[in-house]
């Protein structure tokens, strides 16, 4: 009798002790793999050299962070913060890279007070003192969602950027164009692409082709000098 407890004893500190065991070393595989799946490297593709390693700088609080859990929106709130970029990827290469593939915007515009500013594709504001780019000038005081929507009326009609040569912003939410040929074409707040692509049939009529002035402030009303 004594003998079967005693046996039954060893079975069971066996078994205890295969358990913990087994749980020692479940913990250490898992700390191991936490260890293999933090972020060791982060490459950004797309930009300047420079400003490739200013934004990789601006990331490097990432670095050693577990890669299955790092904070997508995190990256995103950094990457926004730089006017250059129009959008970007972000991918995870298992098990400790992160890759960062950027899409620069395209300079549409140059401020007037300020030649050193450019405007993107984006409506950002971006500073870049060496661009020597033949742009057109944007005059008055607008914001990124004044100039998205009229650079979404400009290229729905029948002109581009390229055929522009300066914008005037007003406070009324009105614009003015000067074209490539010098002709001021004054926009009404309301009907913009019809107005443009009337101003463009007109500027591409023979009998029209002295023309430097179109005013299509009033609604059916046209005004041509």
């Amino acid at each position: 009798m004594h003998r079967s407890t005693g046996k039954k004893n060893k079975i069971i500190i066996y078994l205890l002790f295969l358990f913990i065991l087994s749980t020692t070393s479940a913990k250490l595989i898992n700390d191991q793999n936490k260890l293999t799946s933090s972020i060791s490297k982060i490459n950004i593709t797309g930009l300047s050299e420079r400003k490739n390693l200013e934004i990789l700088n601006n990331l490097n609080n990432l670095l050693y962070k577990s890669i299955f859990i790092i904070n997508e929106e995190e990256i995103r709130k950094i990457l926004e913060k730089h006017n250059i970029i129009q959008e970007f990827s972000i991918k995870k290469i298992y098990p400790s890279t992160l890759n960062i593939e950027i899409k620069p915007t395209k300079f549409i515009a140059r401020v007037s007070n300020n030649s050193q500013y450019l405007v993107g594709a984006n409506g950002k504001l971006i500073e870049d003192k060496s661009n020597n780019d033949l742009l057109p000038y944007i005059f008055g005081e607008f914001n990124s969602r004044d100039f998205l929507l009229f650079k979404l009326h400009i290229e729905k009609s029948m002109f581009s950027f390229s055929n522009l040569k300066e914008l005037s912003f007003f406070l009324s939410g009105r614009w003015d164009i000067l074209t490539d040929k010098d002709i001021l074409i004054k926009l009404p707040q309301e009907h913009i692409v019809a107005s443009l692509n009337l101003s463009k049939k007109l500027i591409d009529n023979d009998n029209f082709k002295n023309i430097k002035f179109i005013d299509l402030r009033v609604k059916n009303h046209l005004v041509t000098k």
